[in-house]
This record gives structure tokens, C-alpha cells and sequence, in this order.
């Protein structure tokens, strides 16, 4: 990297001198630029991914922080995108065509996992689901016409991971590219271009942000392949940002470090008091040497996030919901990533519509925010005696 992670935060591509020399870079919020010639137009056309024409394509803010994005991720380049589903979408449907096939971790995000079922299927791309915990699984699955390798490291509901830099090396033997949804760890705690993924993709809903009020996702890669995203399938899907919301994920940048490690910090303190626990049956959290991947965690991520899942020692759903309603510090709510802490009970998404039925109900997300651990974990304590 060649700046440290704290000029990367905190100044990079922050031009300060053509923004009045504002200390925090203004919100650009323009939807389209003028030029005073034709010339100049033309010029600014045959480079509009990185000057501002139309916002859709370039906005000064937005440019911020696709430096800082592509700096974090140790990539040549990044796209922000207006939701982290969108970002892979785009970034899938940009190397694949009808008749490829897709090889994908199994219980990928929900919406990875619908692009691959419900959209792509349709236009003739098929897929297979493989457990990643084994890397040669990669190279079983793989077809003639496989183009494409998807990985998850680790998931964001069991905490499976993968051996990146072994998948890697099989997607390189073989000329298929390769994605990686780093969202459970930031770009703080694992690098996967560093280990030989072409593609890494976030929920910049979650750490990145931070602060539980912008939806965004990101993608960083080589400027080769971020060019050809953002020539097709950024620019004519349009899930583009605001910049105000590009504004408030610098932001959240600023107090990234901070967050992401006290989270981490507490999630420990949380994670070893639960595996603890007689109504505790399992803990899955990959910091666990109770854990099956623990040394595969502690080889390619340099710490393991605030995100964990447990599943209750309770008889029926009436006492998985006891517990949850009765958790006081912990939001009932979906993602993570910010400065509350949070439950998911898989029990809740249960019924004709819901994503996991084949997971047992007895499973809970709990998300370790920025409180005092030793607070949630008393909210824990009395939460568990309900059951």
C-alpha cells in the first residue's frame, strides 16, 4: 500500500485546494457539469470515468472515495455502487454470457444466491453450489464453459470460509476469474487481491459506513476490470449513489479503524462468555479455537470481526422468541456493521417467504456493537435464563 492506513482515511484524494480548502471535502451535488466549448465537452466525454459529465458516470465525491476504496482494498480501481447486491450483480454480469458457468459457496448472501437462481438461470447461466471449506471442490465443479468463481470468506450467517489463495491459484490454472464478498471483514482485516482474487465486493452498508443510514455497496480490481463493469454494466443498470450518500461514507471511513476493532474486541469478550453458557450449543465465530477453521482465520484475516451466530439449547420456537424479546441492548433488525448492536433470529424469516428454511430455528445473529461488552453481555445472561 502506498500510503498508511491513516492518510488513506483521513486525506487521500482530498484535494482540499479545489474545494475552498474546506477541511471536509463539500458534497458535489450536481446531477450533470457544463463546459465552455465544444472542445472541451468532447474531451471530457472520452473520459468519463474520471471526470464529471453526468453524475451517473463521475461525481467529484464520488471520486474520493473510489480512491480511498481502491486504496483500502489494495486494487487499482473501484465503483460505488447504491447497494451491495448490485455491486456483485454488476460485477458477475459483466464476465459471464449466456451458456457460462458459475461455480458458488454454498449459502451465499441471499441476494448473490437469487442472481445466480432466479435471474441468471434465465438467460441460460448455470451454476453449482460447492461446500468452500475444501478448495479442491472449486476444481471438481469446474465445466468446460465454467468462467467464473464466486467465494465468500466467511459467510455472514455460519462463518464458513475459504482458503482463498488455494481457490485462486485453481481459478488461474484454469483462465476463470474470481470474486470475493469481503463484506464480513472490511478491507482492515482481509486483503483478497493480496491472496490472487481478481474481484472483491462489500456491503458498504455495513463497516464501511458504519453508522446504520446509507445503503451502498462497492467493487475494487484492476483498472482493467473496473473499467469494463463501469463501460457496460454500472453505467446502464445506473445503481449509482447520491453524492450525499458517497459524502457520508467518507464519513464513516474516517472512524473506520476505531470501529471495526472495537468491535472485534467485544465480539471476543461475547463470543468466549456464550461458548461458555449450558443453554449455548454452538458459537459460530471463526476467533473460536473451538472453531473448525480457526487456524484458516488466523492465516489469511488479520482479526475477526464483530458478527457471530449462536444457536439456543431451546425446545421450541416460543423460547427462541422469549429470548429474543427478551434481549434489552440487542435491535431485533437485519445487517450489521454499525454502531448498535443487533439480533437476527432465523426463526423471524420463517414461512412461505422466507430465505433459510432449511436452517434450524434455533439459530440467532447477534451483531457486537460499540457498547460496553461487559453490558451486553449481562443483557445476554438474563436473555438466556428465559428460555
Amino acid at each position: 500500500m502506498s500510503e498508511d492506513l491513516s492518510t488513506i482515511l483521513n486525506h487521500l484524494g482530498e484535494e482540499r485546494e479545489l474545494g475552498y480548502h474546506a477541511v471536509v471535502p463539500p458534497v458535489v451535488q450536481s446531477g450533470n457539469f457544463s463546459y465552455p466549448s465544444v472542445a472541451d465537452m468532447r474531451s471530457v466525454v472520452q473520459h468519463e470515468m474520471e471526470r464529471p459529465l453526468y453524475t451517473r458516470g463521475f461525481n467529484p465525491t464520488l471520486g474520493i472515495l473510489r480512491k480511498k476504496i481502491a486504496a483500502l482494498e489494495h486494487a487499482e480501481d473501484a465503483l460505488v455502487f447504491s447497494s451491495g447486491s448490485a455491486a456483485i450483480a454488476a460485477a458477475v454480469m459483466s464476465f459471464v454470457k449466456s451458456c457460462d458457468h458459475i461455480v458458488c459457496v454454498h449459502k451465499p448472501y441471499s441476494w448473490t444466491k437469487k442472481l445466480l437462481v432466479e435471474l441468471l438461470e434465465r438467460f441460460n447461466v448455470s451454476h453449482t453450489f460447492v461446500d468452500g471449506t475444501a478448495a479442491e471442490n472449486y476444481r471438481r465443479a469446474i465445466q468446460p464453459n465454467t468462467t467464473f468463481f464466486i467465494t465468500e470468506s466467511p459467510n455472514s450467517l455460519t462463518f464458513e470460509l475459504q482458503d482463498l489463495r488455494a481457490v485462486a491459484a485453481i481459478a488461474k490454472e484454469h483462465g476463470i476469474l474470481t470474486l470475493c464478498d469481503n463484506s464480513y471483514n472490511s478491507p482492515l482485516f482481509q486483503h483478497p487481491i493480496d491472496l490472487g482474487i481478481d474481484l472483491v465486493a462489500h456491503s458498504a452498508t455495513k463497516y464501511l459506513n458504519g453508522h446504520s443510514d446509507v445503503v451502498a455497496g462497492v467493487l475494487a480490481g484492476s483498472a482493467a476490470h473496473i473499467r469494463q463493469v463501469m463501460s457496460k454494466e454500472f453505467m446502464t443498470l445506473g445503481a449509482v449513489p447520491s453524492p450525499h450518500d458517497a459524502w457520508l461514507l467518507m464519513r464513516g471511513l474516517r472512524t473506520l479503524e476505531l470501529r471495526v476493532n472495537r468491535s472485534a474486541d467485544s465480539a471476543a469478550s461475547v463470543a468466549t462468555f456464550l461458548e461458555g453458557h449450558p443453554r449455548i450449543k454452538r458459537v459460530h465465530w471463526p476467533g473460536l479455537a473451538s472453531h473448525p477453521q480457526h487456524e484458516l482465520a488466523r492465516q489469511q484475516m488479520r482479526r475477526v470481526a464483530g458478527l457471530m451466530t449462536i444457536e439456543l439449547d431451546a425446545p421450541d420456537e416460543a423460547a427462541v422468541e422469549r429470548f429474543c424479546d427478551g434481549l434489552k441492548r440487542f435491535l431485533i433488525a437485519v445487517s450489521w456493521g454499525g454502531y448498535e448492536s443487533l439480533q437476527w433470529p432465523v426463526c423471524a424469516l420463517k414461512g412461505p417467504s422466507g430465505y433459510y428454511t432449511d436452517l434450524p430455528f434455533t439459530m440467532v445473529r447477534l451483531y457486537i456493537g460499540l457498547e460496553d461488552p461487559q453490558l451486553l453481555i449481562a443483557d445476554l445472561k438474563q436473555a438466556l435464563e428465559r428460555i
